[in-house]
């Protein structure tokens, strides 16, 4: 693997590290891209000749110089490590919840928490694909960001099912006990989870389909949170599916930028 260092005078703000992104990111050598912007430089991690990243650099018309490559023998970078340490923590923060959630979610009868614990199960998966993509070529890192957003729709296809079931009339009024206090552990877990990845500041694929699914999370606990809270004052089951309707659209919305981000 080589470690080419470049300068590039007029890389000033982000419009420009944009720039560069776009142009290089379709190029298969490339592992990694490492931004300084106030120092204007920019670390290729990449195999082969560097000749091909320099002329399409040179492109762009951004005053780029050539600084130093050099072979490494290093799997990983020091940020390639930061990001599988990451990476593996929310893993286990989010397949605990899974676990938790699915658990409860059937005691207490509640969709909503079934779930988000189906989506709790797919950044699981999202992260562990994730970790297999650290290191990896650009292209092969929106492969899997892409193969995570059909798997996604995959869960989000099987729930709305389970939801048209329940409003036929099949299953009870949910605990809303259950359903209020497991939600607020499981918005306790995705805040941290949310907190690591945006810590470790990554642009690359599958790290930006790792924070959009955590995000969408958030958003899934307060709506349980807000179901329990009506089960009670409603004393019906209604709150709770309405709600995990909304949890799969959500997913499915989910789903669709990641395919975006894939592409």
């Amino acid at each position: 693997m080589q470690k080419t260092i470049f300068t590039i005078s007029k890389m000033d703000c982000p419009s420009e590290e944009g720039m560069i992104r776009m142009k290089l990111e379709g190029m298969d050598n490339i592992l990694s891209l490492q931004f300084d912007i106030p120092e204007r430089t920019l670390e290729v991690f990449h195999t082969g000749s560097y000749d091909g990243l320099l002329a399409a650099l040179n492109s762009l018309h951004l005053d780029t110089k050539f600084v130093s490559s050099e072979q490494t023998d290093m799997a990983d970078t020091e940020h390639h490590l930061e990001e599988r340490r990451v990476l593996w923590q929310v893993l286990a923060i989010n397949f605990l919840f899974f676990a938790l959630e699915i658990f409860t979610g059937f005691i207490a009868g509640s969709m909503g928490l079934v779930a988000d614990s189906l989506d709790m199960l797919a950044d699981s998966v999202v992260y562990g694909l994730s970790l297999f993509a650290v290191g990896g070529t650009t292209s092969r890192k929106k492969k899997i960001a892409g193969a995570a957003g059909y798997f996604q729709f995959a869960l989000a296809l099987l729930g709305f099912t389970e939801v048209i079931r329940r409003f036929l009339g099949y299953g009870e009024t949910p605990d809303f006990h259950i359903m209020i206090i497991i939600s607020i552990l499981a918005l306790a877990g995705n805040a941290i989870c949310l907190y690591l990845l945006q810590k470790s500041r990554s642009r690359e694929a599958h790290m930006q389909a790792s924070m959009i699914f955590t995000s969408t999370d958030v958003i899934v606990n307060l709506g349980v949170i807000t179901a329990g809270v009506l089960v009670y004052l409603t004393a019906s089951r209604l709150p709770d599916l309405i709600v995990g309707t909304l949890v799969f659209l959500l997913v499915t919305r989910g789903a669709y930028r990641i395919l975006q981000l894939s592409k």
